[in-house]
């Protein structure tokens, strides 16, 4: 399994040979450092845990400390299933994708805010006539459905808070890799806003 962190940057558009242009999503991705390889033997199951961007040493518990003596403050510590032979202290790049690579991109989505029924579920709305005032967009009835006493139901959809919600869109291609500013071009649009730590996976 190939794995990386990163920030999202800026989208931007892709041409290709015969000139079909595609949306993509520019992503500041790695180097990681391996901070804990895990095995069933000590830790009951295998894994590979990785350390990403940088902080100062005096933002950082003490447990945490003690756990990356040695290694650089890392911002970030993730968890990747583990394969292959790898280190405590070995660095991982970019250079472990290519071009044509299909990957699932993991993120937190923006927050909305606390919106209605019709920007948070897509409901239509009410009847724009018949002397329709203020109920354009009002969920409608909540209650009934044979219940006794029109009680409400449980995960009724309902206004409330939007956003904020992990997300993880599957089947996107990398466009172009770039080694030197540890870069990853990535095809499509990627939740989050710009600076949002994302997770990739191939």
């Amino acid at each position: 399994m190939k794995f990386m962190l990163g920030t999202k940057g800026k989208m931007t558009q892709i041409f290709s040979e015969k000139g079909v242009v595609s949306p993509a999503t520019i992503v500041i991705a790695g180097p990681l450092t391996i901070t804990q390889v895990k095995t069933k033997e000590t830790d009951g199951y295998a894994a590979t845990q990785v350390g990403f961007g940088s902080r100062k040493e005096k933002n950082v518990s003490k447990p945490v400390a003690g756990h990356l003596k040695d290694l650089p403050m890392a911002r970030v510590l993730r968890e990747f299933p583990l394969e292959g032979d790898v280190a405590r202290g070995q660095h991982i790049d970019v250079s472990l994708f290519a071009p044509g690579d299909v990957v699932a991109v993991s993120a937190v989505s923006k927050g909305k805010g606390f919106q209605g029924v019709v920007k948070r579920h897509g409901f239509k709305g009410g009847p724009r006539s018949h002397g329709q005032k203020n109920k354009e967009r009002a969920p409608g009835s909540i209650g009934g459905a044979g219940r006794a006493g029109g009680r409400v139901s449980p995960g009724m959809r309902m206004a409330g808070r939007m956003g904020g919600d992990r997300v993880t869109v599957k089947n996107l291609k990398i466009l172009r890799v770039d080694q030197e500013s540890n870069t990853l071009v990535i095809s499509g649009a990627i939740p989050g806003k710009p600076g949002t730590l994302v997770e990739i996976r191939g």
